[in-house]
């Protein structure tokens, strides 16, 4: 298995296309926004060209009502690797969701149960208060957890306090150090790029989205606005302009920096992860992660 991880905009997509055309393989995406059927081009889905020269399993597959996560993918990742290992020895994974990615590297934790009172008041008080106030109350209560939280995903941080209000221990407390064993070679690589090159990709990225007509996916997606799948980055701020609280302009802009603020998280995360090997994507990446593999 080939993992594809870095931030976004930095021209994951294409490469592992690239690598999978080498090698006759198949790609699992480990995207928690493009296995969506209704998010299309805010989430920079690969194009319906791309998705006919390399066979992609983990894309436009579920509702937005349909609860995914972490857990549900590491089992579906897993299924869909023993059938493909089954016909070709080479998979490759690409994606920007870090959870994602560890889930299925090194299986997931075992969290305590959470009484339904406790969800449904917290579900509750979200729903009233907004993301703002749920990404406050983690930040106060779980300083630690907050720094390598993903800070965009609400479901995420309700999660963990949830876990923080049922035993008074921070989710961190519950995570394991051994590592699950996979039945096959896991060969990790992160793509990057100069951070002024990076930020230039996410402002033309986010102008061509806009081009394209992103504005009316998400006011078609306006009915379902609370769904934990649209409290995502450039959804959340077209939302908002669309409730007149500003300007495209200034919404455009604020899509841009946060972003961006985004893919030095995802930066941030894949550093502090052992066994990566980096890759930059300014410099022949195909030809490096080809001579590395051997």
């Amino acid at each position: 298995m080939i993992i594809l991880a870095g931030p976004t905009a930095a021209g994951k997509t294409a490469l592992a296309i690239q690598l999978a055309e080498r090698y006759g393989a198949a790609i699992i995406s480990a995207d928690s926004r493009q296995c969506y059927r209704a998010m299309k081009i805010g989430v920079a889905r690969p194009s319906e060209e791309e998705l006919q020269r390399v066979p992609h399993h983990f894309i436009a597959e579920y509702a937005l009502h349909e609860p995914i996560n972490a857990a549900y993918f590491e089992q579906m990742a897993l299924q869909t690797c023993q059938q493909l290992h089954s016909k070709n020895p080479v998979v490759v994974m690409t994606g920007g969701t870090g959870l994602y990615i560890k889930a299925f590297m090194e299986g997931l934790d075992a969290m305590p149960a959470i009484p339904g009172d406790i969800r449904t008041e917290l579900q509750a008080e979200y729903e009233e208060k907004g993301l703002d106030w749920l990404q406050a109350e983690v930040r106060k209560a779980d300083p630690t957890f907050w720094e390598q939280a993903e800070q965009q995903n609400p479901r995420r941080l309700q999660r963990a306090l949830e876990v923080l209000r049922t035993t008074g221990h921070s989710i961190l407390h519950y995570r394991k150090a051994a590592q699950a064993q996979r039945p096959f070679e896991i060969i990790p690589f992160f793509l990057q790029l100069p951070a002024p090159l990076l930020r230039d990709r996410i402002d033309q990225r986010v102008d061509a989205m806009i081009a394209a007509g992103w504005v009316e996916e998400v006011r078609s997606l306006l009915p379902y606005r609370t769904f934990p799948a649209l409290q995502t980055v450039g959804y959340r701020e077209l939302m908002q302009y669309l409730d007149g609280a500003f300007s495209l302009e200034e919404a455009i802009r604020k899509i841009k920096i946060n972003t961006w603020q985004y893919a030095r998280r995802q930066m941030t995360w894949t550093k502090k992860q052992s066994g990566f090997t980096s890759v930059a994507g300014d410099k022949d990446p195909l030809g490096s992660m080809l001579q590395m593999l051997g």
